[in-house]
């Protein structure tokens, strides 16, 4: 493996969509209401990718650091438990990164007002925070909320407000299903890695509270993202969104799956999963944008 797909490996790819997909709706549901500018939704869209991979790069010098990267992890290789990244450089291009995303929301700033600032700053705070500092959100079980909040609620209503200047009930509404779903991606991580975490001191849900209490929550967080689609359609006479509710009986299987996976396999899952989010969000922006264009 080269020294460039090394760092494609470190950024962890199969995340991106919990980082692209609130921005992609938070855009469409601006458009559906307003006429945008483009170009805030690109540097919203950059934004959001630098620090999503500035979290992941520091999550793999941290674990690491605090020995939750084992030989005895079964997910894919970490690069700087593998050796393959010196952790000093890992830590310095993770840093470089969230340096680079808060030049990058300066200009959110200049669009909108200096509100974003205080947004930006707390969303690269605790992405360094997921993992880094003196209380790690996901050695104590707070990972979830961390997930859930930034990567759904803040990036999507942050991304229309960016865009249109105010905040609007439905805008959260799909903000918490795309954070519920982004949160089962790290449910299936984190009982993969149930055994490693527990014995490095990492308290995430799964190790709390057991994996069947993982597997209830993953059903419980498809549910109420699909009940917040519905609330959306309901709220809003937009019943082109509808398109969204074809994904059910892909949920439904994953659930299923959850149920029965062990070991390695559950790669597969999380890939599935994040597909899921990425799926599900294309319908979702792809009805409200619908909407605008039969209005």
């Amino acid at each position: 493996m080269g020294k460039l797909a090394n760092w494609i490996a470190a950024s962890r790819p199969k995340t991106l969509p919990a980082a692209i997909a609130p921005i992609l709706v938070g855009a469409s549901e601006a458009a559906r209401l307003n006429d945008i500018d483009v170009w805030p939704v690109f540097i919203c869209l950059a934004f959001a990718l630098l620090i999503q991979i500035a979290t992941n790069m520091a999550n793999d010098y941290f674990d690491y650091i605090r020995g939750a990267d084992t030989d005895e992890r079964l997910g894919p290789e970490r690069l700087v438990s593998s050796g393959k990244i010196p952790p000093k450089t890992m830590l310095v291009v993770a840093v470089g990164l969230f340096a680079l995303a808060f030049c990058v929301g300066l200009t959110m700033v200049s669009y909108r007002g200096s509100e974003m600032l205080v947004v930006g700053i707390l969303a690269i705070v605790f992405g360094y925070a997921y993992t880094g500092g003196p209380y790690p959100l996901a050695y104590h079980g707070l990972g979830d909320v961390f997930v859930v909040a930034f990567f759904g609620i803040v990036a999507t209503v942050g991304t229309y407000y960016v865009i249109v200047g105010e905040v609007i009930f439905t805008v959260c509404l799909l903000g918490l299903s795309l954070g519920l779903l982004a949160n089962n991606i790290l449910v299936v991580n984190n009982y993969r890695d149930i055994k490693t975490d527990e014995a490095a001191g990492k308290r995430t849900l799964v190790v709390r509270f057991g994996k069947s209490f993982a597997r209830g929550q993953y059903l419980f967080q498809l549910l109420v993202a699909f009940l917040c689609v519905s609330l959306y359609i309901g709220i809003t006479r937009n019943f082109w969104v509808s398109i969204v509710l074809l994904t059910i009986p892909i949920g439904a299987g994953l659930t299923v799956d959850f149920r029965s996976t062990e070991g390695k396999a559950l790669n597969s899952l999380l890939g599935k999963t994040a597909r899921l989010l990425l799926l599900f969000s294309v319908l979702l922006a792809g009805g409200i944008l619908l909407s605008r264009l039969n209005s």
